[in-house]
Parts: C-alpha cells; sequence; structure tokens
C-alpha cells in the first residue's frame, strides 16, 4: 500500500496550495494553471466525499483518509505526465494529514511519512483573510484562526518552504505569479526553494541577487579619473565675507523650506576601542608589563591613549566606579590601574563602550556635564536646521539601540530647546533589510552555511540612501555621527548655512530653467548650456552642437531635474578620505563626483598621477534638496550609479568570502545628482574614528 503513496519525480515546478478549507486554494490553482498554460491537480477528496454524501449522506471520517491519500497522489502524478513547466495542486498529503490530525487526533503513520516525503518547490500557505462559504462538506465556521495556526505550523515543524498568501483573489493571482517567476529565476541560479524563501522574507528583489551575482563573477570597474577638482576646476572657493553673505541669504529664505538634518548613527562603536580589544585579549597582566607589550606589539596607540586618558570625557566616571570595584585601587602599580580602567571601559558587566553605539559615548567635557555627539547633534541641529521655531532631526540606528538614543534624547532636549530656541522633532529608520547582500566564496559560488541557508551581509552606508528617500524634507544637512567638535556651534553654522544659501541659489535658477522649458519648448538654451557647464560642472554630450532641437531641450531637461548636493570639501593635509574629481561615466560623460581610493586602479600610472593631484578629500558634509521644481519628492533610487560599490573580503566561521558592498551614500548612491563641491575650513572635519582622535583639539577644552 504504501507503494501507492509514491510521488513521481519530475523537472516540473510543483506548487502545493495549503491552507484551511474555504480559503480560496482551488481558485488560485486554476487561475495559475491558466497564467502558465499548464494542469492544476484538483482536490481528489472532494469528489470522493460528495459520492459518499450523495450516496449515503454519511461525512468523512477517519477511515477516508486513506482512501483520500491514495486518490490524491494517484491524481497528481497522472497530471504531472501532461503539464508544461509548472503543475499547481489544489491540495495535497500534507493537507490531509493535518485534517486527519485535526478532526481525529490520529495521524496513519504510512499517510503521516508520505506527508513528509512528498516534495513541492513552494507551499502557498491561503490566509483565512477571505469570507468563509458554506457547502455540503464544509462544517467548521468557527476557529479558522485556531486550525490556520496548525496549517502553518505543521508546515514549519516539517521544514517545508511557504510564502502566505493574503488579500482578495486578484491580489493573491498577482503576488502568486510575481514569487512563481521569482523563484524560477532563483532556481536558474543555483539556488533551493528554501533559499528563495530566505531571499523573498528579506525582501530582496531577486534581480538584485542575479545583479550581485554578475558582478562577484565580472567585478566592478573601477572609476575613471580624468582630473582632480581643484580650485577654478570643479571646487568653488569663498571668502570670509562670501561665507556670511550666502548663509545671511539661507536665514532669509529658510522660512520657505522645510528642514531636516539626517545623521548616519547606525552600528556600535567596536572599531573606536579595537586598538584596546587587542589589548586585552593579547597581554597577560601576570607575565608582562604594559611597556613590555607595547614594544613587543610596536603598538603606537595604546601609550597615546595611555597618556591623554584623564583627558577624556568619561575618566572620571570610570575612576570612581573602579574605587568601588576595587577597594584598594589607590595603592595599585600604574600597570594595574591602566589595566583595569581599560578592562572597564570594555567590559559588558560595566561601561561596554564598544558594543553601544557611538552615538551616546561621552566625547566632550563641558563644566556641567559631559556630552555625547547626540547631545552635539541636538545643538547643531537648532543652530542651522531650524526654520519657524522648529528643527528635524533623523538618525539612522540599529534597532536594538534605538532606546538607548530615545533615553539619552530625553535627559537633553528640554535644555537644547530651550537654548536654541527651537523646538526639535527627532525621528528614526534602520536599514532595511531589503539592501543586504548575498555572499559568496572565492570561486564567486553563493556561499551556504551548515545548514543550507543563505547568509547575509549588510549593504554598508549606501544602502542609507533607501532611509533618505523615505523623508519628506525640501533640505537635508547629512553630517556623520561622529563628526562633531566642542564649543563651535556659531562657527559650525555659518559653513553648513553657508552650504545651505549655495543650495537654494542654485535650485532657484535649475528650476526656473525647468519651468521656462514647460511654458516654451522654443527657448533659447544658450544662457542654460552656460549654466550647465559653468555653474554645474556637467560636460554637455561631446556632439550636442550637432543634436536636433528636440533632443537638445530633452538633454537639458534630463541634466537639470536631479535632486541636488552641495558637498563641503576640505583641504587635503594627511587625514584620509575619499576626494572630489572629474570622472568619466560608462557613457563618456563626464561629471564631479566623490570616489574613494579603492575604486580607483591604483595600478593605472595615469589614475595613480591623478590621484597623488589631488587637493582635497570628502568629509561628509552635504545639503541635499530632494524635491523637483514642481514640488513633486525625487525616487533618489532613480539617481544611483548601480555600476559602482564595493566587494570586500570577510571571514565566516573560518571561511573566506566575498561580500558585496552597494554604492556608498555620497559615492555611487548620489552619482547621478547634481553636484557642487565648495571648500570649507578644517574645523568642519574633526571625526573620531579611534578613541584617541577624542585628545585632538576639536575635542578637548
Amino acid at each position: 500500500m504504501e507503494e501507492n503513496l509514491k510521488q513521481n519525480k519530475s523537472e516540473i515546478i510543483k506548487i502545493a496550495m495549503f491552507g484551511p478549507e474555504s480559503t480560496g486554494k482551488t481558485t488560485l490553482a486554476i487561475q495559475l494553471a491558466a497564467h502558465y498554460e499548464t494542469e492544476w491537480v484538483p482536490e481528489f477528496a472532494r469528489d470522493y466525499l460528495q459520492d459518499k454524501w450523495n450516496n449515503s449522506k454519511e461525512i468523512c471520517d477517519v477511515s477516508d483518509m486513506m482512501p483520500i491519500a491514495y486518490g490524491q497522489t494517484r491524481l497528481e502524478n497522472l497530471k504531472l505526465k501532461t503539464a508544461h513547466n509548472y503543475l499547481f495542486c489544489d491540495t495535497n498529503l500534507m493537507v490531509t494529514k493535518v485534517f486527519s490530525d485535526v478532526y481525529y487526533n490520529y495521524c496513519n503513520p504510512l499517510l503521516n511519512k508520505a506527508a513528509q516525503k512528498h516534495k513541492y518547490d513552494l507551499f502557498f500557505l491561503t490566509d483565512i483573510d477571505v469570507p468563509w462559504e458554506k457547502d455540503d462538506l464544509r462544517d467548521r465556521t468557527t476557529g479558522r484562526e485556531s486550525v490556520f495556526s496548525v496549517f502553518k505550523q505543521s508546515l514549519i515543524d516539517n521544514n517545508k518552504p511557504f510564502i502566505t498568501l493574503s488579500g482578495n483573489k486578484d491580489l493573491r493571482l498577482q503576488n502568486a505569479i510575481k514569487i512563481i517567476d521569482d523563484l524560477t529565476i532563483a532556481k536558474e541560479l543555483g539556488l533551493t526553494s528554501s533559499n528563495y524563501v530566505q531571499i523573498y522574507e528579506h525582501g530582496i528583489p531577486i534581480e538584485n541577487v542575479r545583479r550581485q551575482l554578475d558582478i562577484f563573477k565580472n567585478g566592478i570597474a573601477k572609476a575613471d579619473l580624468v582630473a582632480p577638482a581643484t580650485f577654478n576646476s570643479g571646487i568653488l572657493k569663498l571668502s570670509d565675507s562670501e561665507y556670511q553673505e550666502k548663509a545671511t541669504f539661507f536665514d532669509q529664505e529658510k522660512s520657505k523650506f522645510e528642514l531636516m538634518k539626517f545623521v548616519p548613527a547606525s552600528g556600535a562603536a567596536s572599531r573606536m576601542f579595537k586598538f584596546l580589544s587587542v589589548f586585552l585579549s593579547e597581554f597577560d597582566v601576570e607575565e608582562e608589563t604594559i611597556n613590555a607589550y607595547i614594544n613587543r606589539k610596536k603598538d603606537v596607540e595604546l601609550p597615546v591613549f595611555i597618556v591623554g586618558m584623564e583627558k577624556f570625557a568619561f575618566f572620571n566616571k570610570a575612576q570612581n566606579e573602579l574605587r568601588k570595584v576595587y577597594p584598594n585601587f589607590n595603592i595599585l602599580s600604574r600597570d594595574l590601574k591602566n589595566y583595569y580602567f581599560i578592562k572597564m571601559l570594555l567590559d559588558p558587566e560595566y561601561f561596554n563602550f564598544g558594543n553601544k553605539p557611538k552615538g551616546i559615548l561621552p566625547f566632550h567635557k563641558y563644566l556641567s556635564n559631559n556630552a555625547s555627539p547626540i547631545e552635539e547633534h541636538l545643538y547643531e541641529c537648532g543652530y542651522y536646521a531650524s526654520a519657524n521655531g522648529k528643527s528635524n532631526l533623523h538618525f539612522t540606528v540599529s534597532e536594538e539601540h534605538q532606546a538607548s538614543f530615545e533615553k539619552a534624547i530625553n535627559k537633553i532636549k528640554d535644555r537644547v530647546e530651550k537654548e536654541t530656541n527651537s523646538c526639535v522633532a527627532v525621528s528614526y529608520s534602520y536599514q532595511n533589510k531589503s539592501t543586504d547582500t548575498i555572499a559568496v566564496n572565492l570561486e564567486n559560488e553563493i556561499y551556504k552555511d551548515e545548514i543550507g541557508a543563505l547568509v547575509f551581509r549588510p549593504g554598508g552606508h549606501g544602502a542609507l540612501i533607501e532611509n533618505l528617500n523615505t523623508l519628506n524634507a525640501d533640505i537635508v544637512f547629512i553630517k556623520n555621527i561622529d563628526n562633531v567638535i566642542l564649543h563651535n556651534n556659531n562657527e559650525t553654522a555659518l559653513y553648513k548655512k553657508a552650504l545651505a544659501g549655495i543650495l537654494i541659489e542654485i535650485q532657484k535658477s535649475v528650476f526656473n530653467y525647468l519651468s521656462l522649458l514647460d511654458e516654451n519648448e522654443d527657448q533659447d538654451l544658450t544662457e542654460m548650456e552656460s549654466f550647465i557647464q559653468e555653474k554645474l560642472g556637467v560636460k554637455l554630450p561631446k556632439h550636442f552642437n550637432s543634436f536636433k532641437a528636440e533632443s537638445k531641450i530633452a538633454t537639458v531637461r534630463d541634466i537639470l531635474n536631479r535632486p541636488i548636493r552641495i558637498c563641503g570639501m576640505v583641504k587635503n593635509e594627511g587625514e584620509a578620505g575619499g576626494g572630489p574629481f572629474w570622472v568619466k561615466d560608462e557613457n563618456s560623460q563626464v561629471s564631479l563626483q566623490i570616489v574613494e581610493t579603492s575604486q580607483i586602479d591604483l595600478e593605472d600610472k595615469k589614475q595613480l598621477a591623478i590621484l597623488n593631484a589631488a587637493t582635497h578629500f570628502n568629509p561628509v558634509d552635504l545639503v541635499c534638496s530632494m524635491k523637483n521644481y514642481k514640488g513633486e519628492k525625487f525616487n533618489l533610487i532613480d539617481f544611483v550609479n548601480n555600476n559602482s560599490g564595493f566587494i570586500v573580503n570577510k571571514t565566516i566561521c573560518g571561511h573566506a568570502i566575498k561580500s558585496y558592498e552597494l554604492p556608498g551614500l555620497w559615492n555611487g548612491a548620489m552619482g547621478h545628482w547634481l553636484t557642487i563641491f565648495v571648500q570649507v575650513p578644517l574645523l568642519t572635519f574633526n571625526p573620531v574614528k579611534t578613541v584617541n582622535d577624542l585628545l585632538k583639539n576639536a575635542h578637548q577644552q
């Protein structure tokens, strides 16, 4: 009898409908079979039980389970012979098993074994959000939620790949077709059904996975540098009076705009304390002195930290805690004091700085309090990103860190609002899981863990273009979480306002030109051409002058109708960072771009010479306009240069892998924006990459 439950094998993709009675399984199976021009497998039990009712007025009982299972298997195997590419099953043995368990609290072992063994490429779990329809064979209008939960749990317990379908029949069909088409692509890429369900639940479009695999196999083209951006060739230099003039202009205009400050603040501060973590893991306090360790490791960071530790804003609090934990702390040797101090900073039982978000750490020491980057950003927001008595501050955070941000802000918000005379509205967002990327091994094969599951990696800060895209603001100031200074809000505000003033001036001209083109396409384009090349730094196509009139207008409109970013650039004085360059894209279009060193072919002597001739670097100091001349939000995803990005090498559980990071937020993610570079003073760039950076003058009294 077991032979009668054997499921025939085939290369056909089989989709099983699965769910309680009256949840649209039959309707969906028929619709999908019609769409894909193939077979569908009816529910054998329906005709079997209808005949039983017609003949004896008896309903289903436990003795019917095995005949139904045999009949369903036979019918499915029969339909499989004439199916084309796909087979859609209105039901399956897993449904029969669940009904047997639910109705009779018993399942025949043969049925149970066969239900587990039968394979389908995907189960569609049909939701109970559709009306229950009565017929002769349906007798349970209540308890649908509990029955549905049993169905769902059975799929989970038996490791079946499934996706829940909800909504009306049209929406279910639309979603099911998209899922099936994507599943087909996934299988062509060598992925299993379970892998595809992982991708689907992550919200990652399957096309993104295919494109990432192509990138791993073919690599990412290096940037084609034409020349460094310099004064009078891509970088605008202002005098002190001009900075003040632009800032004043912004103050006069800002009431017309919705302003926002956007601060990427995701992740923990582990890199900030990395050299201290290494010290704790490799130093044996009983076997050597700290000085011996420094000499052995040639550690140049640790001595700087130890010599300057009393200057850190967190020093006194840590010392007080140490005296509580170690009553004899004052008489300990200097090495032990320093060792215990470092240990307490990173110990999860105490300060746990390496696992906390950088934004909440004490950066600056004031007379009355210690200030975190969050506090400094709140003040800055009130000084330069406020209008009409309000300011908006948006943090991108890790979900687990939002509560600590809120707690820190609640302590200082009233004080900041009073001092800046501005009501601060704080909002948060997380990096979307759909921006995660897959990993591959060194042979560019999809990497899977020991149980065959895909491994996803964060897409890097370029993923935050999705977060930026959701904000409804006219002008957005962008600044990194760790780029704050002590006691300099007025001067910082001057330069940020000046950048915003330049933005408004450029925006007015762009909007005016686009409106003129709407009013009359016979406009003389001479002035616009000059503006595009001289003010926006965009090179017109090589043969632009030979274009027909309509092509010229379309080209000018396309160039102008884009988001705008004004980028502060700092003179290169040895700090690392991406720089401003004239770059030629794959269409030979030359534009101003921020380029990281990793994007440059350092083996190419010409490219290396251009890199070495660079005079400025990027401190991530941006002011952006994200609405068009009609007041509509741009879809920022349309302006990402998807041909950029980064391939990085990582290790997972001892296995070497490659991971893809999305085009950087201020690199490729804004690759097709209108870009203006403006020199700003070095005081505007004081990032804290390691804890020792807090010892620099900008962070000290």
